[in-house]
């Protein structure tokens, strides 16, 4: 089985995470997927960031959602991970999407909803639909009702976390999960096999070393996240 590579954030163990540089390099390496973190700015425009909050990546603090995107994209986003990177910014979903249309087009992507409204879905899937990603990308989210919404209003391809992680988790929402995402430590764990025997094929994350790679590798994953991808291509031969 052929193993998807995927950059966590982009290639967040060298560059800031969820910049347009992060995945410039995370496509430079040559990974077969990015992952990146949906919000809902407060005029309504989708905005790649992790944090529900500016703070970390930023060093201002204050919520994604209370902020008009012009707010957001004046706030430096690359300076946390070192000064070379000073004015890198919050990109928007588009900007990502453009940057990724004119390097590799057949990309695929992982698309975290993180901004639970259905506003948030709404206004990702036709973007991704228009820039011709929408049939080649994974819908992640920790809430199952998002991905219950995104396979029954969409018809997206989901990809949900274990029942104890998720929120809004009921009695039938695996039944709405196309794959199941794994963390490591949960990878390396004695309940590991309850979660294979779902039948679902695995996304584990993230393996940033060749021991941890090879672990996934040898119990079944499908596609393989990783902060710093170096190691797992290093051991699929690929650099």
């Amino acid at each position: 089985m052929s193993i998807i590579v995927e950059g966590h954030r982009g290639y967040r163990a060298r560059y800031p995470e969820n910049t347009l540089l992060s995945f410039r390099q995370a496509i430079a390496l040559g990974v077969d997927a990015v992952e990146f973190d949906v919000w809902l700015s407060k005029d309504g425009v989708p905005v790649i960031i992790h944090d529900p909050d500016t703070l970390r990546v930023t060093g201002v603090p204050g919520p994604v959602t209370g902020r008009t995107l012009a707010e957001l994209q004046a706030l430096d986003a690359g300076s946390h991970k070192g000064a070379e990177f000073a004015g890198e910014r919050i990109p928007t979903l588009e900007e990502v999407l453009r940057l990724i249309q004119g390097l590799r087009p057949a990309l695929r992507l992982g698309v975290e909803i993180k901004d639970f409204r259905r506003e948030t879905v709404d206004l990702t899937v036709p973007l991704l639909k228009q820039y011709g990603f929408f049939d080649g990308c994974w819908f992640y989210s920790f809430h199952a009702g998002v991905l219950r919404y995104i396979k029954t209003a969409w018809g997206g391809r989901t990809m949900g976390y274990p029942d104890f992680q998720m929120q809004g988790f009921e009695p039938d929402s695996y039944e709405f999960y196309d794959e199941i995402g794994l963390e490591m430590k949960l990878v390396k764990s004695e309940l590991f096999p309850f979660y294979r025997e779902k039948g679902l094929p695995m996304h584990m994350f993230c393996a940033d070393t060749e021991e941890d790679a090879a672990l996934c590798i040898a119990r079944g994953a499908s596609l393989i996240t990783a902060n710093d991808p170096v190691p797992l291509l290093k051991l699929l031969g690929r650099l």
